[in-house]
């Protein structure tokens, strides 16, 4: 029994490894070719590999693959499906808890603020750009674009947003609910200041939607912020 602990570890291990080498070789595509182009090289190899590496699971464990997605997967009821969905986005924002702290407890509250928001302005335009191909948005798809894009970030399964009309060319966004915050709260903390974090994270998902979008903080902790919402964010196109 031990023996399959082992090999059990060691394949979740080697799928670790998988994953940050898929890292790396995109940070050094990025590095040696712009963000761009790494982007495009990004698409084809992403595209190629989950293809490769899902054939041989099915192989291995004797499921059918239906356009290549486990058809498994694809057999589970609607709701079922959408709570997977939902534990996916979920897992991702722990992951990036996690990483936060793993930094600010070896190395400080102020190291691990200005990691997190260098990584933000690598990750969320890489996930307007995602999101921009699944919509298939075009090249500038404007205020709607954007309004259609913000429903399928990783944030909009994990928080609860509302977004308000406030003319063709402008929209404001709430971030009603924020698990990270709701958490603090329940502890009796004051909320994180990660308007920072924000400022490059909401700017670079805009502009990568559409370049012509521009981005207004209207208020963000450290910023006090009435109870109906934890954050709000301006999104325009000047006339």
């Amino acid at each position: 029994m031990e023996e399959k602990k082992v090999i059990a570890e060691m394949m979740f291990d080697f799928m670790h490894r998988t994953m940050m080498h898929h890292a790396f070789w995109y940070s050094e595509a990025e590095h040696q070719f712009g963000r761009e182009k790494a982007f495009e090289i990004l698409d084809s190899a992403w595209r190629r590999s989950f293809e490769v590496q899902m054939r041989r699971m099915s192989k291995v464990l004797g499921f059918e693959l239906d356009d290549g997605i486990p058809k498994p997967i694809l057999d589970l009821p609607k709701e079922r499906l959408e709570k997977l969905r939902d534990a996916a986005s979920v897992n991702w924002l722990a992951n990036d808890g996690v990483w936060f702290q793993a930094i600010e407890f070896t190395r400080g509250m102020n190291d691990a603020k200005r990691a997190n928001d260098s990584t933000w302005a690598q990750f969320s335009p890489f996930e307007a750009r995602t999101i921009k191909k699944l919509l298939g948005l075009g090249e500038f798809p404007g205020i709607e674009g954007l309004k259609k894009a913000l429903q399928y970030r990783l944030y909009n399964y994990v928080n609860k947003q509302d977004i308000i009309d406030e003319s063709p060319n402008s929209f404001l966004f709430k971030m009603i609910e924020c698990r990270v915050q709701l958490a603090r709260k329940r502890k009796g903390l004051a909320d994180y200041p990660c308007k920072s974090g924000g400022l490059v994270e909401y700017t670079t998902f805009a502009e990568t939607i559409d370049p012509r979008i521009k981005t207004m903080v209207v208020s963000c902790p450290p910023d006090p912020h009435p109870e109906d919402f934890f954050c709000a964010w301006r999104f325009y196109i000047e006339e």
